[in-house]
């Protein structure tokens, strides 16, 4: 470094006086001449500033302060050390020095970013680096308080920042002590400042005037204090801070969000935040391309917070793989990542050139071990230091449970995911507000974000966008009902107070508030709903446990049902499916008995489907529910692929007709009779909120605004308070129309169904998916017209109708993703292949497809079963050859979506 530069470091250190060119001669062990030389030149240049007087000294001027760099600086501080400070954090940790070495007490400092920027841990950086340039003593206090905390109440904000006067307020029995005389000497850093009301702002912008504040309540004591603030906010500053106040924040500081510092930069943070989870283990983690190249490419919201909550769920999930499979290493894995995160891997093609260049010559496989020299992050752990021992723990007792593994992984997924939910609290995207306010009333909007705020609080928990969205639409409709007059109705009402005394009290509290703001009086019954909204899993509130039909297999034989209930279990991924062997020299009656006591055994409270091969058997369901009380449907005749089925929909959730009927038709029973009614049938939209009423309603008008639907599509709103009456509605649906989508306010999920949320209706991009779909149905009616001209054999219109029929259901049953334009090609494949069957034209054989048929013979099943409905009503024949064919196409375009 120059002489010179040395100087100007020296002054740096030393901002809050002014020095002598003899003092500085001394202390870096200069010639006079030559320092004074050195001053003159910096004075010349615009740096420094003379005093008048003698002896004349030397100050360093405000816009050098400001303009300081990282590289003037040859010590290296804590704000040096943070990932991005030579590119991405440039200019911010650049104003930070200079806010800090301003003298004579530093600049107060506004930061400004989007959530889980780094917004707290750059300013207590900031605080550490006021420490080493020794700008406060060691000892000196850093004060941190969140705004948001008590946002609700602006008098008790205000109290707990300035203090209080005993006999301010009711409750305020004793003076106490504010944050700011905490931190005189120091520094206090006051997050989400924008909660601050005006009048707290006007309080903090006289105190930055004056150097005094006056406690809550007291007119006459000042209270002296030297304190530097550092404040930040999400919100735009213009909008939300009193101009007077922004006024007296000479330094603002804006943190760049995740997205906009590079691919390196979030390599770097990957890496660290790896790194400390290794540190945690003692242990390297490993972590294969495609999962880093997922952590490098997917949309993170919330950002560098976000961004570490995601890895260290992934490391948590590797951990657990680790120690429950007795794996040598701690490897994450794709299959490990927060779905949102897998999607970052269907960003590759675009980004391919951006990550060869960061990662070109690293191997499959990364390997993070921690080095005590890493790059400086000093961020509070996001989960305890004994998490890695908890999961150890738990795992080892339910193993000593005797739990099978199968158990053991779905119970530790949930309890892993469960833990990590706690800590992304406040990593959720700020409420589109504008979006909600287009169709429901700015007041409701504002009411809603206040009362949840609340809530949140009291009930220590928080709303994410889509139960406020959900809650403002419900709010709009019963206030409008209750307006005009109209009843509202809960029939649940005694079982949501029961199961759910704390939403519910908070609940009434908020009654208390619609009453005061809008002028109604809310009913007991509305009361119901709110505490539902309040509830964390809304759509389990029916007060019935989420339970299955049972399925019992009963077969003549030492172990044939056995059999054929492990190959389901096994293909199926589950436990569901139970067997009962019948030796030969059984009596009937002695199973009849030991049939009775595994359904009582198994029934979950939806009733049992059994299948069974032949003779007396097939009478035992009438003969269990005579003597039970439990509903028994009996299949028999049964093979395996039908057993397949029977278990898949049972673990779906679906009802015992259904599966009976959906079962009985795939044997080829009393088809023949619903196939012209079942084709044909109309496209359907469903809307759903609690009720069916208000917020299912306004869904319903928007769709209809904003989607042009001929006379083939329906869009009809309905409840989901009752988990069973709804799928049961579903299931008639299903029957007689085509279900595109459902769109709702609390997520739904239905086997085969789009759920599109409120939020993303009103934001667009809903709309945009259900063009999407509308568009594809007339895809279907086109192709259908056209090969209108080129089948002569068959009706192409209803062809296309069992075609387009037969793709949806492959998609789901053999759980495949289809790009477009492949859908369109198997549709032409297929209509085409029936026409020259009718005709008996022979076509060519597909080439050599026996391997494929041996190993995929579950997907060649299934494949055979969606191909029963065209075959009746067309009057055809597939050959093994193109059922294969078509599986193949399916299995082998099979898009990968997380």
């Amino acid at each position: 470094m120059k002489k010179i530069d040395e100087v100007l470091n020296w002054l740096l250190s030393n901002i809050e006086h002014e020095h002598t060119a003899i003092e500085i001669a001394e202390a870096l062990q200069l010639d006079r001449t030559n320092a004074s030389r050195y001053l003159n030149q910096l004075q010349l240049e615009g740096k420094i500033e003379k005093q008048n007087g003698r002896p004349v000294k030397y100050k360093i001027l405000k816009q050098t302060a400001v303009n300081i760099t990282p590289q003037t600086v040859d010590k290296k501080f804590s704000l040096d050390f943070l990932i991005g400070a030579e590119k991405s954090l440039i200019v911010p940790i650049q104003q930070a020095k200079a806010a800090i070495l301003y003298p004579p007490r530093g600049l107060h400092t506004l930061i400004l970013g989007e959530t889980g920027v780094g917004k707290s841990m750059f300013a207590e950086l900031m605080y550490q680096f006021a420490k080493e340039s020794s700008m406060i003593m060691p000892s000196a206090p850093f004060v941190r308080f969140n705004c948001a905390d008590y946002a609700e109440n602006p008098q008790l904000l205000t109290a707990q920042i300035f203090g209080v006067k005993k006999g301010a307020y009711t409750g305020a029995d004793k003076d106490r002590e504010g944050l700011l005389s905490k931190a005189n000497k120091g520094m206090i850093f006051l997050d989400e400042v924008h909660r601050l009301s005006h009048q707290g702002q006007e309080m903090l912008f006289t105190f930055i005037d004056k150097g005094y504040f006056r406690r809550l309540g007291d007119s006459e004591d000042k209270v002296f204090a030297e304190v530097q603030i550092i404040a930040a906010t999400t919100e735009e500053p213009e909008s939300t801070l009193l101009k007077t106040f922004t006024r007296r924040i000479p330094m603002t500081i804006q943190l760049p969000a995740l997205k906009e510092r590079g691919l390196k930069d979030r390599y770097m943070l990957i890496q660290a935040f790896i790194k400390e989870e290794s540190k945690r283990l003692s242990k390297s983690i490993y972590i294969n391309k495609n999962a880093l190249e997922s952590f490098l490419l997917y949309d993170c919201p919330s950002n560098i917070g976000q961004l570490k909550s995601d890895i260290q769920l992934a490391c948590a999930k590797a951990f657990f793989n680790y120690k429950s499979q007795g794996k040598g290493y701690i490897l994450i894995e794709l299959s490990d990542l927060p779905q949102h995160v897998g999607k970052g891997h269907l960003r590759i093609k675009e980004n391919r050139h951006e990550l060869e260049k960061l990662i070109r010559y690293q191997e499959d496989i990364f390997k993070f071990h921690f080095d005590e020299e890493d790059a400086y992050l000093n961020e509070e752990n996001m989960h305890d230091t004994y998490f890695y021992e908890q999961i150890e723990n738990k795992l080892s007792k339910l193993r000593s449970e005797g739990l099978n593994d199968q158990e053991i992984n779905q119970i530790m997924s949930l309890d892993i995911e469960k833990h990590f939910r706690r800590y992304i609290v406040d990593l959720a995207p700020k409420f589109r507000k504008e979006e909600i306010a287009k169709v429901v009333d700015v007041k409701i909007v504002e009411f809603t974000d206040q009362v949840l705020s609340v809530a949140s609080q009291k009930l220590k928990k928080e709303f994410d966008e889509k139960i406020f969205y959900g809650f403002a639409l419900h709010l709009n409709g019963s206030i409008e009902r209750l307006k005009n007059g109209k009843k509202i109705y809960h029939p649940k009402l005694n079982l949501i107070r029961v199961n759910y005394p704390d939403e519910f009290l908070a609940a009434m509290e908020i009654a208390k508030q619609i009453d005061e703001t809008f002028s109604v009086e809310t009913p007991l019954d509305e009361i119901g709903y709110l505490a539902m909204f309040l509830a964390s899993t809304p759509y389990e509130l029916t007060g019935e446990k989420a339970t299955n039909v049972s399925v019992l297999i009963i077969m003549h034989g030492n172990s044939t049902a056995t059999s054929m209930a492990q190959v389901v279990n096994t293909l199926i991924g589950t436990t569901h499916c139970h067997a009962l062997d019948m030796p030969l020299s059984m009596k009937p009656q002695s199973m009849v008995e030991l049939a009775i006591e595994k359904v009582k055994e198994i029934h979950e409270g939806k009733g049992v489907i059994i299948l069974v091969d032949m003779g007396s058997l097939v009478n035992f369901s009438e003969l269990i529910n005579n003597d039970t009380g439990i509903s028994c449907k009996t299949l028999d005749c049964v093979s395996t692929p039908i057993a397949l089925e029977a278990c898949r929909r049972a673990v779906l959730g679906r009802e015992l007709i259904e599966i009976h009927s959906a079962c009985s038709e795939l044997m080829g029973r009393s088809v023949t009779v619903n196939v012209m009614r079942d084709i044909r049938k109309t496209n359907l939209i469903i809307t759903v909120c609690f009720t069916g009423e208000g917020a299912s309603e306004r869904l319903k008008d928007i769709i209809k605004n904003k989607l042009e639907l001929g006379t083939s599509f329906e869009v009809v709103p309905m409840n989901i308070l009752n988990r069973k009456d709804f799928a049961e509605s579903i299931a008639k649906y299903r029957q007689t129309h085509e279900i595109l989508a459902i769109v709702g306010t609390v997520d739904v999920e239905e086997q085969g169904i789009p759920f599109i949320s409120a939020v993303e209706l009103l934001a667009g991009e809903g709309i945009t998916r259900l063009k999407k779909m509308v568009s594809q149905q007339d895809e279907y009616i086109k192709i259908g017209e056209s090969l209108s001209e080129h089948i002569v054999s068959v009706d192409a219109k209803l062809l296309i109708s069992y075609v387009r029929q037969f793709i949806v259901d492959s998609e789901r049953k053999l759980k495949v993703n289809l790009a477009d334009d492949v859908k369109v090609g198997i549709a032409l494949h297929l209509s085409f292949l029936v026409d020259y069957i009718k005709r008996g034209i022979s076509h060519k054989d597909k080439g050599e497809l026996g391997a494929f048929i041996a190993k995929n013979s579950r997907e060649m099943a299934l494949m055979k079963q969606q191909l029963v409905a065209i075959e009746r009503m067309f009057e055809v024949d597939f050959s093994q050859s193109d059922i294969a064919y078509l599986a193949k196409m399916m299995l082998s375009n099979h898009q990968i979506t997380v």
